[in-house]
């Protein structure tokens, strides 16, 4: 954007009873906010595009999409907190579940580790387990999908 038209807007803004203005141009996108009598601006470019035409000598193969992309199918076991996700009771522990084995309702299938306090997660539906979506000693959020039940 051009000095002398950001000049006359900052000089608008100022001088009227507008707080706030923001514009969008190609260029970028330009905030300038009134506070307190003084005038602060921010200028947030536009993302460059890439050149669109590619050498003829180079072919460029298409990759796959990744497997994870794909939405797991069956009832999902999400995370009821944040926290770091543990698949046994203790290191040497025998894992709580394994792919094929058979859950209760109820019945605990990891713990997740919050604030130093280690959090039993239950089953919240019986059936096989066809899925585990975390990985022993990683973090975890809210709502993120640990386990596929079938």
């Amino acid at each position: 954007m051009d000095l002398r038209k950001l000049k006359t807007l900052i000089d608008l803004v100022s001088e009227s009873n507008v707080s706030e203005l923001e514009i969008t141009e190609a260029e970028g996108k330009v905030r300038i906010v009134k506070s307190g009598g003084a005038v602060v601006q921010q200028y947030v470019p536009a993302p460059v595009a890439a050149p669109v035409a590619a050498p003829a000598a180079a072919p460029v193969a298409e990759l796959p999409a990744p497997p994870a992309a794909a939405a797991p199918t069956g009832h999902i076991v999400k995370s009821p907190m944040v926290g770091t996700f543990y698949r046994s009771s203790s290191p040497g522990a025998k894992a709580f579940v394994e792919v094929g084995s058979q859950v209760k309702e109820g019945e605990t299938v990891c713990i997740i580790e919050a604030m130093k306090i280690l959090n039993e997660i239950e089953a919240d539906k019986s059936g096989t387990v066809t899925r585990i979506l975390g990985e022993n000693g990683q973090a975890v959020e809210y709502g993120q999908p640990l386990f596929v039940i079938e």
